[in-house]
């Protein structure tokens, strides 16, 4: 809860404060890397930042947590900040880190607004900062507590043992622990980060679904390698895993996180992805099919071609297992050559989806934006649809409603 005073200078300075977020942003991660680089190594990945995809989320966050405060002044985002904390925890966040952000951050705000910084303005968004970032030590405290794992070394050696190709672009890669130790536990629909060290000595993290069971010995994660385009250079995490790692080398792996879990619900599932985002769905299914569950599930999934479809033969398989399940797919081209595909985009009119499903959605944001849209429209209620997003969450303070 935000002190009255300082919820009246929020109020009154988030106009200006929030569209100069962006700004900041930019101002705050440009002066922090120049004088702490080493927050590159290992913790910030390189890509995001260049995109600008970091720098938007930290702005998007931060005013969307400030106007939930005001809005209801006795409660706290949940779902943004079991969001960030799980993010957090991927990457091996630690408390002091938050002093640092404190540091750079707020000297940007007073850099970027200049005198309209008073001592109250400063105060006041200062308290702002400390509620988020008390909320978010916390929960990541929790994450890492119910882990069981050190924060100061979240890390763990995993051997590749097979290295599948899925499709040109997607490569699979089974993994098991290096050190012999029994396999964490996980859920299905989490993820994991990936750190490799690249050319140049630095070390980068990405983020990647695991796609199969979450019970297995092994961990499997599916990997697509992410090209350059528009002027925006290619993912070097994929791109590296792609062209360097086979069977027997080791990845350093984090602790399974993410809040986007299958619940042990009765209700209908519906699952719902594009492109390489058939990856926690797939970790899904095989969940569903090991367990023998009854549930009524329902895949939709959108591919440009059946040929770019990680993945498929085994959604098929998964699908055909289960007792109540069917699987409809999307291709825009070359639809013919998969039996009873649609042509073109995920159209969900006439589908008949049931209103009280749950609704796990992963894809391009564009996708996801549009069939939440379409599910709205179909009359499921916006509580019951869950997504994920790979790489920074541009959408949570858009999306929720």
């Amino acid at each position: 809860m935000l002190s009255t005073e300082s919820a009246a200078v929020v109020r009154a300075t988030l106009p200006a404060v929030g569209g100069a977020l962006d700004e900041i942003a930019s101002r705050f991660y440009g002066t922090m890397f120049a004088e702490r680089p080493e927050l590159l190594d290992g913790l910030f990945n390189r890509g995001n930042q260049a995109s600008g995809e970091q720098r938007r989320a930290l702005a998007g966050s931060i005013a969307a947590f400030a106007q939930a405060l005001l809005a209801d002044p006795d409660a706290r985002p949940e779902a943004l900040l079991s969001r960030i904390a799980h993010k957090h925890a991927a990457l091996g966040v630690t408390e002091d880190q938050y002093t640092i952000v404190h540091k750079y951050l707020f000297g940007a705000i007073a850099d970027v607004l200049g005198d309209a910084v008073t001592p109250e303005v400063a105060g006041a968004w200062d308290e702002v900062y400390w509620r988020m970032a008390g909320a978010l030590i916390a929960r990541e405290a929790r994450l890492y507590q119910e882990a069981g794992i050190d924060p100061r070394h979240p890390w763990r050696q995993w051997t590749v043992v097979e290295r599948r190709q899925e499709t040109d672009d997607v490569v699979s890669f089974l993994l098991r622990p290096a050190d012999g130790e029994p396999v964490p536990p996980a859920k299905a629909g989490q993820y994991v980060s990936v750190r490799v060290l690249m050319s140049d000595g630095v070390r980068q993290l990405r983020q990647y679904s695991l796609s199969g069971a979450p019970g297995d010995r092994m961990r499997r994660i599916t990997v697509k390698r992410v090209a350059s385009a528009a002027g925006t250079p290619e993912g070097e995490v994929s791109n590296h895993l792609h062209r360097t790692v086979r069977a027997g080398d080791e990845l350093t792996l984090s602790s399974p996180f993410g809040d986007v879990v299958l619940d042990d619900s009765d209700a209908p599932l519906l699952l719902v992805s594009a492109g390489i985002g058939c990856t926690p769905m797939v970790g899904m299914l095989q969940h569903l099919a090991a367990s023998g569950s009854d549930r009524e599930v329902r895949v939709l999934h959108a591919d440009r071609s059946p040929a770019d479809h990680a993945l498929r033969a085994e959604t098929r398989r998964l699908v055909d297992e289960l007792t109540d399940a069917q699987a409809d797919f999307w291709y825009e081209q070359d639809a013919d050559g998969e039996a009873g595909a649609r042509s073109g985009l995920m159209d969900l009119d006439g589908l008949g989806l049931p209103a009280d499903a749950d609704v796990y959605l992963c894809g391009p944001l564009p996708f996801m934006r549009a069939v939440r849209g379409q599910l709205l429209r179909a009359g499921v209620p916006a509580r019951r649809i869950r997504y994920e997003v790979f790489g920074p969450d541009l959408w949570l303070a858009r999306a929720e409603d």
